[in-house]
């Protein structure tokens, strides 16, 4: 099942500066991680890709949808915070991390 919004992952037909976009912050992330990819030694590149973050403007443009659906920023801002002061709760460098949110729970899946 293709997960809604992951279209950092998929196609984007009708927004295709939309996905190249995307895909030059993976580029970069890969990049970044490798031992000669420019950073200091012990470095760690991680890429989160959210779905839809739940922001006021995103709300006010979308009023109809789904919220549920919704990543809250509070759960980004405490994710990066931990990984942040805890480097045991890191994904790998060069990680793509999927930031998927249903029925109000959010979940982080390393994309592989």
């Amino acid at each position: 099942r293709r997960v809604h919004g992951v279209p950092a992952l998929t196609g984007t037909p009708g927004m295709i500066g939309y996905g190249m976009a995307k895909a030059a912050v993976h580029q970069l992330t890969k990049s970044l991680a490798v031992k000669s990819g420019g950073l200091p030694e012990g470095s760690n590149v991680v890429a989160i890709l959210p779905v839809t973050l739940d922001t006021p403007m995103n709300r006010k443009f979308m009023s109809k949808a789904d919220f549920s659906t919704w990543t809250p920023l509070q759960f980004v801002a405490e994710t990066l915070y931990k990984w942040s002061s805890d480097s045991s709760t890191r994904f790998p460098t060069g990680s793509l991390v999927k930031v998927i949110t249903q029925s109000g729970n959010t979940n982080l899946d390393v994309e592989k």
